[in-house]
This record gives structure tokens, sequence and C-alpha cells, in this order.
């Protein structure tokens, strides 16, 4: 049995193509391959979008993703919470599985944490609400600058970062297993981490703190994280990926 993590897809799965992705050939589906967040494959709805999933589904390995800041949260809430491993997910098809929030996962004899979210930064320019009555006149004045912005509930969800029960669940299942993993799965990254890796352009939150914590309290072998879009290894045990796909050594 094989695992594979990968970064960010953003609703391309053209990685994951046998030309691309060769080592596919041999997996089946109890082999899986991971994605930090930023799926993207639950987004619009559209024919295109349920295609790739399909697309997804038929493929010989399970695909297992955390939320990012870029998912479609209110699309995401309609699919059913269900046991698998352990832990709570959403299984999106039988194979396309969403690893919720503040889970401990037993997966081929290893444990995962998870933790999806993270902070939009590229919403400098501001939240539109569409029901605004000045909507499309603030839209066309953004467009023409080149401004970064998003649409509530369109483009952007506050449910990006963890509620405060997501934050409750995810320490009652890291006091179950003692605060020792052999994985941590996030879309982002602890504060430390994050400050290290951008010089600090990117701004703390609830959730990179949150990580922090877990970072400092937590005995772990690995922390898997995307978001950032680029590959690179800090500080020996934290691992960001964006188009690379690495297999664990298990």
């Amino acid at each position: 049995m094989a695992i594979f993590i990968t970064g960010d897809t953003h609703g391309d799965f053209t990685r994951f193509k046998k030309d691309i992705f060769y080592e596919r050939a041999e997996l089946t589906k109890e082999d899986c391959v991971i994605i930090t967040g930023d799926f993207g494959g639950i987004w619009d709805g559209s024919a295109n979008e349920r295609y790739w999933l399909d697309w997804l589904e038929k493929k010989p390995f399970t695909t297992l993703f955390v939320s990012g800041n870029h998912e479609n949260y209110d699309l995401l809430a309609e699919y059913p919470v269900e046991e698998w491993c352990g832990g709570q997910v959403q299984k999106i098809r039988p194979s396309v599985i969403h690893l919720m929030r503040g889970q401990v996962y037993s997966i081929q004899g290893k444990t995962f944490f998870t933790m999806g979210g993270a902070s939009s930064h590229d919403i400098s320019g501001g939240i539109l609400e569409p029901d605004d009555p000045q909507f499309k006149r603030k839209y066309r004045r953004l467009d023409a600058s080149g401004a970064l912005y998003r649409v509530n509930h369109l483009s952007w969800w506050k449910a990006e970062l963890p509620s405060e029960e997501e934050y409750q669940t995810a320490r009652a299942a890291l006091d179950r297993v003692g605060w020792e993993v052999d994985y941590i799965i996030t879309h982002c990254c602890p504060t430390s981490v994050q400050d290290e890796l951008s010089g600090g352009f990117y701004k703390a939150d609830a959730l990179t703190d949150f990580l922090e914590e877990v970072s400092q309290r937590c005995q772990f072998r690995y922390h898997f994280f995307g978001h950032y879009h680029t590959d690179r290894v800090i500080r020996e045990k934290y691992v960001l990926l964006y188009e690379q796909i690495i297999r664990l050594k298990l």
C-alpha cells in the first residue's frame, strides 16, 4: 500500500494523468493521494466540475483532501458527514473524500491529524456583498483598477477559517491520542513557520496561531501543508507542497 501527498490543485487534476503521475499504474483503491487544501473540485457545481470528480473517482487510487481557503463551503456543507478510518469525513464520491477539520485518522497503520482552512491573501480590494445596491459600481471600479477582491458566497467564504467549535474538536481529538500522531496535514502552517517562509509578508491569524500551539505540544514526524504555491522543506519536518507529488515512506 502507498500514500502520496501533493499541494493545491484548484480544480486542475491533470497532474494525476498517467504520463505525469506514472506511479498510479501500480495503485489500487487501497492506496491514497492526499491534497493539502485548495482542492477546488467543489466550487460551482458545473457539469465540467462533475466530469472531473467522476474522472478522479475512476482513477485506481483514493483521493483525500483537506479544505483550503478556495473552496465553496456552501456546496461542501451539503455533503453528509460519516465515519471513516476513525474520523469524520464527507464523501464527494466513494473514493474522493474530504478529511474534515480537527480529526485524527488511522490510515494504513499511520495516524494523521487534519486541520484544513487558511486566510485568503488575494483580497486586498475587499469582500463585495452581492446584495449591496452598489455592487455593480464597486465591481466595475475594482475590475478597472486591477484590485484583488472576492465576492461573499461566490468566491469567498467566512468558513475558510475554522469555527471555535472546530478548534475544540481538534483539541479533543489530540487529547485522545495524547498529542502524538505520525503526520499533520493542513493547508496553512504554524505562525513561526509562516514567518520564516514569507519574511512576515503573510500575517498571523487564529488558525496559524493554533497550528503554532500544535507544533509545540504535539509529537509528529512531518507536517505537510500547501497554500503558499511553492515546494520547500523548512526545519526538516515542515514540508510545503505545491505541484510536487511525494510518496510517504511508511
